[in-house]
Formats: structure tokens, C-alpha cells, sequence
């Protein structure tokens, strides 16, 4: 499988997850208006109970207005973070303690990153963006943040700066770049503005079940604390099944960000390569920064870990990117970067062989004069990509890109 049909199968999968969410949203809308109808039920009963009169109607008007004042609070809040976090991808390379790079810095290490941004950028016909380092974080990761391509950053933690090869920094960068292109960061920015609005939801339900549930006497629970404790259950569970969505979601965006990146670089190697050495590290792709976890679908890699890290993961696993990516694997992890560079082989059979610029070049410098004909192989090469390698008998293979 090409890179194109990767890319076709994790969008069509991405808005299979973006309709449901959006029908979750309805649903726990629908969800407000039952609980607000059944404290009013509640409230009723109370008021008519040993012969009270009743104060306030069961009415549709009144169910509608309580209602939509309490979604209205929690659009305002979802309005209010969206704007919040499309300040731009500066704020958020700041405040995961990032550093700008100087375009014309002398550090031999970061102006290698600047030449690869600069390069991916050509390569996807887009102004380079600027480039922060993360230097305190020596996890191997990266990031994309901003609303728009126009206020978009990147962002590298110091370990992958130190710790990767120019071909597996590209394929990081190239990855990166997609998020941009694919409209990642909006489309997060906006769920994760919506998540928020059903978070109000559920601390206005604590708040109002805190407060009222000591006014309740001999005739039952107060009418408000039935509010507060159902706006408590749709809201905090809101916010947990919203955001098994929204994991789904980013680990389709995650796919399609590789196979993207494939497309850019042409050499799956490299980000497989990247992605080998992460789990060969022991310090992996992990942030010490506290924010790290509010903005882990923004990266490259899984930066946090959690209690429900197999539901909530916004990354897929390393072995099934690297299998897309490298069906061959041996399932050996890379420990050092002293590891060949990925570019300098490719894969055949079970084993790994010179590709065919360094035959030629080897060829060329023995005085065999055939350089020029393997360098115009090249060039078709690179234009006309080799197709998929065959699976195994009896097994089947995904692959993200051509070699």
C-alpha cells in the first residue's frame, strides 16, 4: 500500500470520528434538557407535596430556557478557549519552555535543523515557519502549534536535536510539517475548546449539587442538587467519553502525518529510523513539563504517561507505526546513533542492502565511468517511486510509503 491510500483511509476514519463527536456533542445537549425536565419534576413535587401550591409550571418554555442558558454557559467557555489557544504556536512553544532559534545561527547542531525546515518547507511549497528548541527536555520529540499555517511553529525537544541523524530529524520534521498542511492544529483546537465546555458543565453541576444538597430535608433531595448531580454525571462523563473520541481521533491524524511524511521525504527509513531510536532510548519521547500532557496531540511522539494510557493514548503504539512504515522489521529497537544512517540502506528480503547511489559512486570512483547513467536512475527513481515490497506468503503488510 502507497502512501496515498494511507493518507485516504486515515481521513476517511478521521471524519468517521469527527461525526461522532459531534453527535456525542447533540447527545449530551439532549442529556441537559432531560435533567433540567426532571428537576423541575422533582421541584413540582416537592412544591405539592402535603397540600403546597405549585409555584412554577411544568413548561416547555421554562425547560428550554434553563436549558439553553446552561449550554449558552458552556459554548461561552468552548468560545472563550478556542480564542485562548489560537493566540498562535508561540504561546505554546513558550509555555513548553521552547526557545526561538536565531535563522542565522552559528550552533553547528541547530543550523542542521534549520537547513532540514527549510528544505521540508520547499518541499511542501510553504513559508518556512519559525523553529523553537526545547533545551531543558531530553526526550527525543517535536511539535506543531498554531491555529493557521500563518502563525504556526515548530518545536524540537534538545534530545532529538542530539540524539537523531539528519535523515531521521527529516522524517520528524517532515511529520511535523503535515500536522500543519492537514490542518491538525486547528481541527485539536477546536475540540479541545468544545471538551472544555462540557468540563464547565460538569464543575457547574459540582458546585450546584455542594451547595444544595444540605438544603435538602423530610421531603427529599432538594430539586436543585437532582440539577447539580446530573449536570456532575454529563459533564465529568461527557469529558471522558469526549475524550476517547478526540484520542481516536488524533491517532488517525498521527497516521496520516506519517504517511504525509513519506510523501515529502520519500525515505520511510527515516522516520522509522526516528521512531526505532525512541524506543531503543530510555528516556523515549517523554516531557518533564507539566503542560506536556494538555498539549500531547501536538507531538510527535507520546510525551506523558497516564493511568489510562491505552484509552487516552493520542499516539499509536511505536511497533504498529514502525510496521506501516517498515513492514521488514526485525522488531529490534535502536540503541545508538551510531547505527548505520537509514539512507545509507534499504530494505530486501530480510536483510538490508546498498541501495544504488552507493554503487554508483563506488563504481564512478574506481574509474568504471557510470556514475552519470545511475545518477539519471536516481532521478527516475525519486519521481517514479518503486512500488511496495510483497508480503510474505500467508501474511499481509501495510506500508505507508515507497522507497
Amino acid at each position: 500500500m502507497n502512501f496515498f491510500e494511507a493518507q485516504d483511509r486515515a481521513r476517511r476514519k478521521t471524519g468517521l470520528l469527527v461525526i461522532l463527536f459531534v453527535l456525542a456533542v447533540l447527545s449530551l445537549a439532549g442529556l441537559t434538557m432531560g435533567v433540567v425536565f426532571l428537576a423541575l419534576a422533582r421541584h413540582n413535587e416537592w412544591q405539592t407535596r402535603d397540600g403546597g401550591e405549585l409555584h412554577i409550571p411544568m413548561d416547555w418554555e421554562i425547560i428550554g430556557g434553563i436549558g439553553g442558558a446552561i449550554l449558552f454557559l458552556a459554548f461561552l467557555a468552548s468560545l472563550m478557549r478556542i480564542v485562548a489557544l489560537s493566540a498562535g504556536g508561540k504561546a505554546v512553544a513558550e509555555l513548553l519552555g521552547g526557545k526561538l532559534i536565531s535563522p542565522d545561527t552559528s550552533d553547528e547542531k541547530l543550523r542542521r535543523l534549520m537547513n532540514v525546515v527549510e528544505e521540508m518547507a520547499i518541499a511542501c511549497g510553504t513559508p518556512a515557519p519559525p523553529v523553537y528548541v526545547l533545551t531543558a527536555e531530553k526526550g527525543i520529540n517535536a511539535f506543531a502549534a498554531g491555529y493557521s499555517p500563518r502563525d504556526a511553529v515548530i518545536g524540537v525537544t534538545q534530545g532529538a536535536i542530539d540524539q537523531l541523524s539528519r535523515d531521521r530529524l527529516q522524517g520528524v520534521i517532515a511529520h511535523e510539517f503535515s500536522h500543519i498542511l492537514n490542518g491538525d492544529m486547528r481541527l485539536n483546537t477546536r475540540m479541545a475548546g468544545v471538551l472544555h465546555g462540557i468540563l464547565v458543565i460538569g464543575y457547574l453541576g459540582y458546585y450546584i449539587t455542594r451547595v444544595t444538597i444540605r438544603a435538602s430535608s423530610r421531603r427529599g433531595l432538594n430539586p436543585l442538587a437532582v440539577l447539580g448531580v446530573g449536570l456532575l454525571v454529563i459533564g465529568f462523563g461527557g469529558m471522558f467519553f469526549g475524550g476517547l473520541i478526540k484520542a481516536g481521533l488524533s491517532r488517525q491524524r498521527e497516521f496520516l502525518a506519517d504517511a504525509s511524511a513519506v510523501q515529502f521525504t520519500r525515505n520511510p527509513g527515516g522516520l522509522a529510523g526516528a521512531l526505532k531510536v525512541i524506543g531503543g532510548l530510555g528516556s523515549g519521547a517523554k516531557l518533564k513539563r507539566a503542560a506536556a500532557s494538555e498539549f500531547s496531540h501536538a507531538m510527535f511522539a507520546q510525551g506523558f504517561s497516564s493511568l489510562l494510557q491505552g484509552l487516552m493514548a493520542t499516539h499509536p503504539p511505536l511497533e504498529v507505526r514502525i510496521r506501516r512504515l517498515d513492514p521488514f522489521w526485525n522488531g529490534n529497537y535502536i540503541l545508538s546513533e551510531t547505527d548505520p544512517p537509514v539512507s545509507d540502506r534499504i530494505p530486501q528480503g530480510d536483510g538490508y542492502v546498498r541501495p544504488i547511489w552507493m554503487e554508483a559512486a563506488s563504481e564512478y570512483a574506481a574509474g568504471e565511468g557510470r556514475g552519470t547513467a545511475a545518477t539519471m536512475a536516481i532521478v527516475e527513481d525519486i519521481f517514479d517511486p518503486l512500488p511496495a515490497p510483497k508480503a510474505p506468503k500467508g501474511e499481509a503488510i501495510e506500508y505507508a510509503g515507497s522507497l
